[in-house]
């Protein structure tokens, strides 16, 4: 295992992007220049350089060879009701914002026949994820609302338990997917919105897969079996994804990569709640906190390789017709070596190579597969949408009613 690509490899890696570009399921974007500057692009204006300030800019894009995107609406699961739909909105707002103010860079992509003309044309064709089912409110008519605005999928739940479905990273409340949680499933196959299972706990991914008419997507998660954490996909997962038609994305999130970040990460996340600020917060105030902490205590360092160990793991359990690369730039303080903002995707694909990866393999990994999941999954709205109309259930019939007398 080599710890630095050769450079015949970059080379390779390079020629090879140029043809298959990386289509990654998620980056943060949105999100950073929410909480950075307010959406203010002249402030943060990605067509010149933003190293230091964001993992992402269009000159790195272009050298990181990303030709379609997945932007994440995300917004903290800490919100909720209204709250979280109209902060939903102007994530979508933003990401809009930035395809009108870069038209030679960014194309706004709905179908896989988008992603694949924007290709064409050389510029990077720009979808929307919705990451975490708060964002709907409980509401299904939000969720046909927020595919009607261009988000095409949505992370049923991010860091915490929605009220119909669990999170990998919150105490058990409804077993996996209530019934309600059933029928988002059903109504987002029906709508062509991919059902994304990154933050979901094990039992809520089981429930998904026998509920999914449609490929599923994990848009930012590696492998338990490399690394023990909740927010991976168990093997048995990665397993059952051939018969569904998924897609399992790598993240380069270090915590989700190597056990050792992970403890060092909850250790920060301690000590920046006892001075009362998040891990996630941007502001100098919590940088200099993250400064100081890291100073000393320094930081276990995750690697290319260690990415390149969970593909090939996953390709082992799932197939290499159902992996991709999801980085999660700039939804992470903290970045892989080699890895460290969105021009690093050769140095990946380098690696591979040396580790002995068929061009046809790894079209499939940066390319081939999010498009073929994306267009399963309007061929099956295509067939629901002429036998079944939408769904007016709502939570309090479904799940409410269904529960015995208290």
């Amino acid at each position: 295992m080599s710890l630095q690509p050769g450079a015949a490899a970059m080379s390779r890696a390079r020629a090879l992007l140029a043809r298959y570009p990386v289509a990654d399921g998620h980056n943060d974007l949105p999100w950073a220049l929410r909480e950075q500057v307010r959406y203010d692009l002249d402030r943060r204006d990605i067509a010149t350089d933003q190293s230091g300030t964001l993992h992402t800019d269009l000159r790195r894009l272009r050298a990181g060879g990303v030709g379609a995107q997945f932007w994440s609406v995300y917004v903290r699961s800490s919100l909720r009701g209204d709250s979280a739909v109209s902060a939903t909105l102007e994530q979508i707002d933003c990401v809009r914002s930035l395809i009108a103010r870069y038209p030679q860079a960014l194309r706004a992509a709905f179908t896989a026949e988008d992603v694949e003309s924007a290709r064409e044309r050389g510029v990077i064709a720009s979808l929307m994820g919705a990451e975490g089912g708060h964002s709907i409110a409980c509401s299904l008519a939000t969720l046909r609302a927020l595919h009607a605005l261009g988000v095409r999928y949505m992370t049923l739940t991010h860091n915490d338990n929605v009220p119909w479905a669990d999170s990998a990273t919150d105490e058990p409340a409804a077993g996996g997917l209530t019934r309600f949680g059933e029928e988002v499933v059903r109504e987002m196959n029906r709508l062509g919105m991919l059902v994304d299972l990154s933050h979901t706990s094990a039992d809520t991914m089981r429930d998904a897969l026998r509920a999914s008419r449609s490929p599923v997507l994990f848009s930012h998660s590696s492998a338990r079996a490399v690394c023990d954490h909740p927010r991976n996909v168990p093997d048995e997962v990665l397993a059952a994804l051939p018969a569904n038609g998924g897609v399992a994305m790598v993240t380069f999130v270090p915590e989700f990569l190597v056990s050792e970040v992970g403890e060092w990460n909850r250790a920060l996340r301690a000590h920046m709640r006892d001075r009362g600020l998040h891990h996630g917060d941007r502001t100098p105030e919590a940088v200099a906190v993250r400064s100081e902490f890291e100073a000393t205590h320094p930081r276990p360092r995750a690697t290319v390789p260690v990415v390149a160990d969970h593909l090939d793991h996953m390709r082992a359990l799932a197939g290499v017709d159902h992996i991709g690369i999801g980085g999660d730039f700039d939804g992470t303080t903290s970045t892989t070596s080699g890895l460290d903002d969105v021009s690093g995707y050769p140095r990946l694909i380098a690696e591979l190579m040396d580790r002995g990866w068929s061009d046809s393999d790894l079209a499939k990994l940066t390319w081939s597969n999010a498009v073929r999941v994306l267009r399963d999954a309007q061929r099956t709205a295509s067939e629901l949408g002429r036998v079944e109309p939408p769904s007016n259930a709502t939570i309090t019939e479904l799940d409410d009613l269904a529960r015995p007398p208290a």
